[in-house]
């Protein structure tokens, strides 16, 4: 995707070096700065401290993490620990766990002296199937967006699940780029996403491609869809059950909740990968609790353009980094394969 008027995935490798280049995403939208390393615990911190974010590419991340482990040794033990170290990173996303466990185990398959080389090239086989899946998920989503010529189609969206979120192109805003490019007349609600206020990064992106969109405060979403100014939910998801429950953003129970109630569409938008087979029952997803300084400390521009932090006084914080919105209130999930009923997932399977 583009920042200013060059292309850029959010995560590459430098192949001469190789490196690991990735875009800073604590930085945005201030900053705008590429970190590059060979090291494997260098890319745990970033998904541990979000400098990488968003399930797809938090999945990419440990994958390369476990090909930068293999430098200095490719032996057996050493790769079982390093996948099980990298998973433990951000336990929510399934991403996570399914790449790096598909890179250990092809690894483990080959001859230790052929590990390293088959390990790179995989991952960027990995890679290449995340931009096709994330583009085609775009294909299918915008089938749900009509060409509205006398007013805009108002899609509101919570979080990031832009091309920021992925290699390339985005999971819930895949077919907004996609309608954009078709010239429909869309309009985007971007939901703040507090703590971390991940709408600024969604707002970003819209910015680079001249979309129409208007940053709103979480709590607004309702009064909006009451007031007849949301046509569509899009999101996108860290984990999904196989029976179809969607583990999201914190907030985004509360936006099915109230789309459901105003009848407005509620969809999912995530590759494949994001599905959990192993969750098959019920809705008891491991919730992330994350640091209680991101509620109580904020980043933004001072008068004067620097960028400062101000701390709220110290109170009692509860910080649950998602929720879990069941299967009853999604319309649909959009895939790389195409947009299913909730409990059409396991058919995709059998």
């Amino acid at each position: 995707m583009k920042v200013g008027n060059q292309d850029y995935q959010t995560i590459w490798i430098d192949q001469e070096a190789k490196k690991v280049c990735f875009i800073d995403q604590t930085l945005l939208p201030f900053n705008f700065e590429i970190k590059s390393t060979d090291c494997a615990t260098d890319l745990i911190t970033a998904i541990q401290t979000m400098q990488v974010r968003g399930a797809p590419v938090i999945g990419i991340c440990g994958a390369l993490a476990l090909v930068l482990a293999l430098k200095n040794n490719t032996s057996t033990d050493h790769i079982i620990d390093m996948a099980q170290k990298i998973i433990q990173a951000r336990p929510t996303a399934v991403n996570l766990a399914w790449a790096v466990n598909r890179v250990k185990e092809s690894v483990l398959s080959q001859a230790e002296h052929k590990r390293e080389q088959f390990a790179w090239d995989y991952v960027s086989e990995l890679m290449e199937d995340d931009i096709r899946n994330n583009y085609q998920i775009g294909i299918n989503g915008n089938t749900l967006i009509p060409q509205s010529k006398e007013k805009p189609f108002n899609i509101l969206t919570h979080c990031n699940a832009g091309w920021l979120a992925t290699v390339d192109h985005g999971t819930a805003l895949s077919p907004i780029f996609q309608a954009h490019k078709e010239g429909k007349n869309i309009h985007i609600w971007v939901d703040e996403t507090r703590p971390r206020n991940q709408g600024l990064l969604t707002a970003w992106e819209l910015q680079q491609y001249d979309i129409p969109h208007t940053l709103i405060v979480d709590n607004a979403g309702g009064a909006l869809m009451m007031n007849d100014q949301v046509d569509l939910v899009i999101v996108g998801a860290d984990r999904i059950s196989i029976n179809g429950h969607v583990c999201n953003k914190v907030g985004t129970y509360l936006k099915a909740l109230a789309a459901r109630a105003h009848q407005i569409p509620f969809y999912v938008a995530a590759p494949l990968s994001t599905i959990d087979q192993n969750f098959k029952e019920d809705v008891n997803f491991a919730i992330e609790d994350r640091d209680p300084k991101e509620v109580t400390r904020m980043y933004g521009l001072s008068d004067d353009g620097s960028l400062v932090h101000v701390n709220y006084p110290q109170v009692k914080v509860a910080n649950p980094a998602f929720d879990i919105t069941p299967k009853e209130l999604i319309s649909g999930i959009i895939t790389e394969k195409g947009i299913f009923k909730p409990d059409e997932l396991k058919a995709i399977y059998e």
